[in-house]
């Protein structure tokens, strides 16, 4: 269990979290309702999703069950890199990272697969992932010379997500910042004619 003790914290404490916050909106608040944290900028805001990450959808009823298996598979295929890198000792902030990432992954596959039948509205594998953070930081209109868009109202930052979601972009973006001191090689040094022992 060498160097597995870190990532399985991580990885529990994200799903604790998780899955308390969903199981406490989902039973405390009706769809729509939300709660002004800080005026207009943080809001507890009850949506679900049947679809990918930050509210995107992917259509219908075989669209949702695709999604959910390539979900699986994505998160055994995370789950398998995730042994690999411990393994084989890699760089323990790209571990820790991709724990992160592997976390947020399951939190929203236990939605998809198991919330349809446990809150009574679907069956397995077409649950709808509870989101609930807000953060509509600047509002206003395009400049009506933009093409397509002018005039149009922009919000920023539109998305609602949740803590598996936030889990997941932080272990990517962290990954992303520190990739060259996670993916450093070892520098090897050169074989020179001089460095040679000749043997008789």
């Amino acid at each position: 269990m060498k160097g597995y003790t870190k990532p399985l914290i991580v990885i529990f404490l994200v799903l604790l979290a998780d899955q308390l916050v969903k199981t406490w909106v989902k039973t405390h608040m009706y769809l729509g309702q939300e709660f002004h944290i800080i005026g207009k900028w943080f809001i507890i805001h009850f949506t679900e999703n049947n679809g990918m990450a930050f509210g995107m959808e992917f259509g219908g009823e075989f669209g949702k069950l695709a999604l959910s298996l390539f979900r699986i598979a994505a998160v055994a295929g995370i789950g398998y890199g995730l042994h690999y890198l411990i393994k084989h000792k890699y760089h323990r902030g790209l571990i820790l990272n991709v724990a992160l990432i592997f976390s947020g992954a399951l939190g929203n596959i236990i939605d998809s697969v198991f919330y349809g039948k446990i809150y009574g509205y679907e069956s397995w594998f077409h649950g709808r992932v509870v989101d609930m953070f807000y953060f509509p930081i600047a509002e206003g209109h395009f400049p009506s010379w933009l093409p397509i868009w002018g005039g149009e109202e922009f919000v920023f930052f539109r998305p609602v997500f949740n803590l598996a979601d936030a889990a997941i972009s932080v272990g990517v973006i962290l990954i992303l910042i520190f990739q060259k001191n996670y993916f450093k090689e070892d520098v090897k040094d050169e074989v020179s004619i001089n460095s040679e022992i000749v043997e008789d």
